[in-house]
């Protein structure tokens, strides 16, 4: 089964608290109370309830990115479906999912926040669902000003840096418009053995085998892979521009 399957328990959240309470309610296993709120611990969560709440981010903060250029259109949420894979018996499912965040009265930014710390101790997933939004933001061919505002105020929410940021924007550039520095996240005047490790340690941390471990969904793994490929296309660059063997 997908992941799309496994989180069809998450729509019953939003009988009892809007997405927050679809993504609450799936960690908690749909027993969300909101009059009896205690804080999650996410190392604790099993790993199929972490890639549940991984998905069910995804879908809540791509319904709201959409709205943010204006109004949400077919062809947004039609590219939502198609850019995921998601199986035809699942997307009744994940629709129902898209279109109540859509029009939920909760501010994308205090979903962000709730995601930003239930994921706090593990980063390089946050890392990864911002890259993802990054992908439906591509969706049209172009992101917008106000996409960008909104993917930067959901790194903010994920406490990821400036550099953080801009390393994940970089990577989502074409070639020639992205600078390696940046997306390996290292200044110019750093030198070769500082890059090195850097780059050594972005591998190290983006490797597929890492993020199912942490709790990623193999169906979000396509794009994790199209990242480390940029990182890796940067440490060449800059292998050739420095000379380096």
């Amino acid at each position: 089964m997908s992941i799309w399957g496994k989180i069809i328990g998450g729509t019953a959240g939003f009988a009892l608290g809007g997405p927050i309470g679809a993504i609450l309610g799936v960690m908690a296993g749909n027993m969300y109370d909101k009059k009896k709120k205690s804080k999650l611990n996410f190392n604790e969560i099993p790993n199929q309830q972490k890639q549940n709440f991984f998905a069910l981010s995804i879908i809540i903060l791509s319904a709201k990115l959409a709205k943010s250029d204006g109004v949400v259109t077919k062809d947004e949420i039609e590219a939502f479906k198609e850019k995921f894979k998601i199986p035809n018996s699942d997307l009744a499912n994940v629709s129902k999912i898209f279109n109540e965040s859509k029009k939920s009265t909760y501010g994308y930014k205090q979903i962000a926040d709730q995601v930003g710390q239930l994921f706090a101790d593990n980063k390089i997933l946050l890392e990864e669902l911002l890259n993802n939004l990054f992908y439906i933001a591509e969706a049209d061919g172009n992101i917008s000003i106000n996409e960008i505002e909104f993917l930067k105020s959901v790194g903010n929410s994920f406490n990821l840096t400036e550099n953080e940021f801009q390393r994940i924007f970089h990577s989502r550039l074409k070639n020639k418009e992205s600078d390696p520095y940046k997306v390996l996240g290292v200044n110019r005047d750093d030198n070769d053995d500082i890059i090195r490790k850097k780059w050594i340690l972005l591998n190290k941390e983006h490797h597929p085998d890492n993020l199912i471990a942490r709790g990623m969904p193999q169906e979000f793994i396509e794009q994790a892979n199209k990242e480390l490929s940029s990182i890796n296309i940067a440490y060449d660059k800059i292998k050739k521009y420095r000379g380096i063997n």
